[in-house]
């Protein structure tokens, strides 16, 4: 296991502020119209200075006001959190040569970083994310002012990947900016930890015939040529946004007309489910341009010149959102792939004293976690991603009520389109979206809580139902040790 030196947790702090303070120059934020208001007073005297100060401390408790804590109905204590959250933004992969370049007959913008790692406007919103999260467990009384917690009461942990490594740091500078912070990971550097690698460890004839089935059903009874069967309008768009057919790739032959009929999902033990067809070339490019859409300060070109309104976003993500669905969120499915981290969620919401968890992976992580508890349809306002938006946290709370009885609830919280491509939360008073979810078979009280037992449960019961895979689907030839 490697730890982050304490040296290089105060040495973060300081680069994140100075990243923040260059971030909201290079966004223009609202933020500014406070520090112009402080400006103008410092340059005035006598009560002309203190009419500036009253003003501007008027509109910080007015934003104070403003942000919203979510804060259940009732009279609850919040007394545990546990986050599982995926990464910010990223780079793809789209230099020369690379797969997205070949697919586009246009340029991909410069990215601040290389390909698949955090970006810095990636790294300022996750400080951003980090600085709402404190201000919540400030206002619950779960955390003190400038907490500095005790041995053992918080624990962040990272897959190996320097994006989810990153994402991990820069949110604890943000929560715990006079704190040092170790982040764990478990893997060597740049390597995937089997506990956030959504991998088949069990496999046989009769349960790939009986996921690609439960695939199927999710989309209609056309098998899995229903897969993709109302995604033309989504390869279209991706096809024309691209200049998929005056590529590179297109014309040599490598690539082909982008087709809703032939998606394929192949299943391996050891690997990632893995998909066939066109859809996963439409999710290769729906991920960039998502991912560029986000970092690029103008539209427009990140659309590479066309001018696209937030619906045509969400059809561009469609692609990549179905791509993530059919490989990762199948109950059959997740609880093969989620089971080590399903084991790892388990253990945090019981291991004593804890306070606080941050388990930093991926979309599919978040993904295959919801499919194994059977998470019911909800919708994202303000998203152009549907199910795990970027830098999403999928969080799990523990309440109390006055007598002392467990209460749960869990949560998707994500910023919005408009948040990730304006930084507007860098004001600091402006707080994420927040979607509670619900699970079949765990019902709620009038005050949206559940049953905390109830909850728990639930996730034991995901955990255990894959060792119940052999009695119904035998005996696998090959099956994978699953990581402690």
């Amino acid at each position: 296991m490697k730890r982050m030196k304490r040296t290089y947790a105060m040495i973060l702090v300081v680069t994140v502020v100075l990243l923040c303070g260059a971030s909201i120059a290079l966004w223009g934020c609202g933020a500014t119209q406070q520090g112009t208001a402080g400006g103008d007073a410092a340059q005035g005297t006598g009560a002309a200075s203190a009419e500036g100060e009253r003003d501007s401390r008027e509109s910080e408790s007015q934003g104070r006001r403003a942000l919203e804590f979510y804060d259940p109905k009732g009279d609850y204590k919040l007394q545990q959190v546990v986050v599982l959250s995926r990464h910010n933004i990223r780079a793809p992969l789209s230099t020369n040569g690379s797969a997205l370049a070949k697919a586009s007959s246009h340029q991909w913008i410069e990215w601040t970083a290389s390909g698949s790692e955090l970006t810095s406007r990636g790294g300022a919103l996750e400080t951003m994310n980090g600085e709402y999260f404190r201000k919540w467990l400030e206002h619950e009384g779960l955390a003190p002012e400038n907490w500095r917690p005790e041995n053992g009461a918080v624990r962040f942990y990272a897959n190996a990947k320097q994006r989810t490594q990153a994402t991990a740091r820069y949110f604890a500078a943000g929560m715990l900016p006079v704190a040092s912070v170790d982040v764990e990971t478990h893997a060597a550097y740049d390597t995937m930890d089997a506990v956030f690698t959504p991998q088949i460890t069990y496999l046989t004839d009769a349960y790939g015939e009986a996921a690609r089935a439960q695939v199927a059903q999710r989309f209609g009874n056309a098998g899995m040529k229903g897969v993709a069967a109302d995604l033309a309008d989504s390869y279209k768009l991706i096809q024309d946004v691209c200049g998929y057919t005056e590529s590179e790739g297109y014309r040599s032959g490598e690539y082909s007309d982008l087709d809703i009929s032939d998606t394929g999902i192949v299943y391996e033990v050891g690997k990632e489910p893995a998909m066939t067809g066109s859809l996963k070339t439409a999710c290769q490019l729906s991920d960039a341009l998502v991912l560029q859409y986000y970092e690029s300060p103008s539209a427009i070109d990140a659309a590479f010149g066309t001018e696209l309104t937030e619906d045509q976003w969400r059809l561009v993500s469609k692609a990549k959102d179905r791509y993530n669905d059919v490989l990762f969120s199948a109950p059959i499915v997740a609880v093969n792939l989620a089971h080590p981290l399903l084991g790892e969620i388990g253990r945090e919401l019981d291991a004593e004293g804890r306070q606080f968890t941050f388990l930093c992976g991926h979309d599919s992580n978040i993904a295959s976690v919801l499919g194994a508890l059977h998470v019911r349809g909800y919708e994202l306002p303000g998203s152009v991603e549907s199910g795990t938006p970027i830098g999403s946290k999928l969080v799990f709370e523990r309440w109390a009520d006055s007598n002392g009885a467990a209460f749960g609830r869990v949560r998707l919280v994500y910023q919005s389109a408009e948040q990730l491509r304006a930084g507007s939360m860098l004001s600091g008073y402006e707080a994420p979206l927040s979607v509670d979810l619900e699970f079949e078979g765990v019902e709620k009280n009038p005050d949206g809580l559940c049953d905390y037992a109830n909850l728990r449960s639930l996730i034991a019961g995901a955990f255990d139902a894959y060792d119940e895979l052999p009695a119904t689907y035998g005996e696998a030839a090959q099956k994978l040790e699953q990581a402690a």
